[in-house]
């Protein structure tokens, strides 16, 4: 996962392992080591290469925690029709929505 972050990172900047090695001071082997996915860097390491790159590393939630699917289950358990008529009755609210905006400008 690292070296695939990686080696993006690297390929959108336009540099080469030896660029980035010379611009980060980690040798160009490390580098290939760690895009090839043989070792997993610490840290400190993939901030650094990432960070030559102009990119970070950045903690995310993982998609879908904290969601809360209550709607979703709703929804599902409607039927067919109770669905197109749901989403209807949604589209005009969001047609009148939009409306009242313009008026508003």
């Amino acid at each position: 996962m690292s070296g695939r972050m990686l080696r993006y990172a690297r390929r959108r900047a336009g540099l080469t392992q030896r660029a980035l090695a010379a611009a980060t001071g980690i040798p160009q082997e490390t580098i290939a080591r760690i895009e090839a996915g043989r070792v997993d860097p610490r840290v400190g390491t993939l901030e650094r290469l990432l960070e030559g790159c102009g990119h970070t590393l950045e903690s995310m939630p993982r998609l879908g925690i904290g969601i809360d699917r209550t709607l979703i289950r709703d929804l599902v358990a409607l039927s067919p029709e109770d669905r197109l008529r749901w989403a209807s009755r949604s589209d005009r609210n969001y047609v009148e929505f939009r409306r009242g905006l313009r008026v508003a400008e």
